[in-house]
């Protein structure tokens, strides 16, 4: 046990803290603890505790230390303060007593270690066990609270519910009055209309009879008006006819639209194609005598097939217009925009069809204005477009303007 490293903490403070009150006594002073032993007792054994313990070390600084301390007098009840003067003294038997308390050190450490093991459990549990409570706590704060506030908003329920309860038994009692009030009317305006379709009955006999009579003299008017009419068309035809052969007129070949679209038109072949209905104004209208219908293609197609490509839209608008054509007669031409092409598309058509692109910087809504001035006035000329600028000069113009949706029914299944 005479290894310094051997000795536990409480161990060596005590013999450094013995040291450190004797430490100006003692002579000689090592150089290191010179200045150490002008300090306070107490800061001495603070500040100077490390140095202190290496100087002793040196069994000559220890003797010289050991005699000092002696002359101190000792505490008898303390074994660490008897231990820690036996380890500076050395006398007979020292090693033992140091080992002794030593031992007990050892042992009331591991006490100590154990009993605030066992405190910092405790310590925990008590820890957790006051969080558990106040968490319970809370909770029980929150579900009170709750159930007040659900019993609040049941209460006010409650009292909703028996108002709304006392209105509706005024108003079934209010609608029972009114129902017995308008049975008791309906009863009378059955009566009423009872009579009222007695005499209508009389009234209708009454006038069934005239209006068979007077359809009577009506069939016999038309028939005399239908002769007078028939009678003067047939001297019209005759005299147009003669006139028509004394002129020596030559038969109408080609249309005044004929000159504009030669400029424009690009060659085609004629397949064949179908197409469902039409509706029953646009057919009425292309069906009048020597009709014009002029198409703004793009106008039509980018709503009907919007995601299509341009030369699909083009034939499935083109193909889609042989069966209108044939059903009705009307000339009909479709106007494509190509003023910034570089190419014309030479595109098959229907028979009756014909398809134009305008010319390089020419858009096809001008195009389609050239077209419609070169009608006369009074012939029907039939425009498909939903361009509003473009519509009102063809209406200004005589040409009667259709939207595209009147031209897709016609053309779509």
């Amino acid at each position: 046990m005479t290894d310094a490293e051997q000795l536990p903490e409480r161990l060596r403070l005590r013999v450094v803290a013995l040291v450190s009150a004797v430490l100006p006594s003692v002579t000689p002073v090592p150089a290191p603890l010179r200045k150490v032993a002008g300090f306070a007792p107490a800061r001495r054994a603070r500040l100077g505790a490390p140095a202190i313990w290496a100087a002793l070390a040196d069994d000559g600084f220890r003797a010289h230390a050991a005699v000092q301390v002696a002359a101190v007098p000792a505490d008898g009840e303390d074994p660490v303060d008897a231990a820690a003067r036996a380890w500076l003294v050395r006398d007979e038997g020292w090693e033992s007593l140091v080992r002794d308390v030593v031992a007990d050190l050892e042992r009331a450490d591991a006490e100590d270690d154990r009993v605030h093991g066992d405190v910092a459990r405790l310590s925990a549990q008590v820890a957790a066990l006051q969080a558990e409570l106040a968490s319970l706590r809370a909770d029980h704060r929150s579900e009170v609270e709750a159930m007040r506030a659900d019993h609040k908003v049941l209460r006010q329920r409650l009292g909703q519910a028996r108002t709304a309860q006392r209105d509706a038994e005024e108003q079934r009692d209010q609608a029972l009055a009114a129902r017995d009030a308008a049975a008791s009317a309906a009863d009378a305006a059955v009566a009423a209309a009872e009579a009222d379709v007695r005499r209508m009955r009389a009234q209708v006999e009454q006038a069934e009879g005239e209006l068979a009579a007077s359809r009577r003299d009506g069939r016999a008017q038309r028939d005399q008006a239908t002769v007078r009419a028939r009678y003067l068309l047939e001297t019209v035809v005759e005299a147009a006819t003669g006139l028509r052969r004394e002129l020596g007129l030559p038969a109408v070949e080609g249309t005044p639209g004929d000159l504009v679209e030669a400029s424009l038109a690009v060659p085609h072949a004629a397949p064949a194609s179908s197409a469902p209905g039409t509706p029953a104004v646009l057919e009425q209208t292309l069906a009048l005598p020597r009709a014009r219908l002029l198409v703004d293609g793009y106008n039509v197609t980018k709503q009907a097939w919007p995601t299509a490509s341009l030369e699909a839209q083009r034939s499935r608008l083109v193909t889609a217009l042989g069966p209108l054509v044939a059903r009705t007669g009307a000339e009909t031409t479709v106007v494509f925009d190509a003023a910034s092409a570089a190419s014309r598309t030479v595109m098959p058509a229907p028979r009756g069809v014909k398809v134009v692109f305008s010319p390089a910087d020419v858009i096809a809504d001008d195009v389609i204005r050239q077209l419609v001035a070169a009608e006369p006035r009074g012939r029907v000329v039939v425009a498909v477009t939903d361009d509003r600028a473009l519509a009102q000069d063809l209406t200004r113009s005589g040409a009667r303007v259709l939207p595209t949706s009147a031209l897709l029914g016609s053309v779509s299944a």
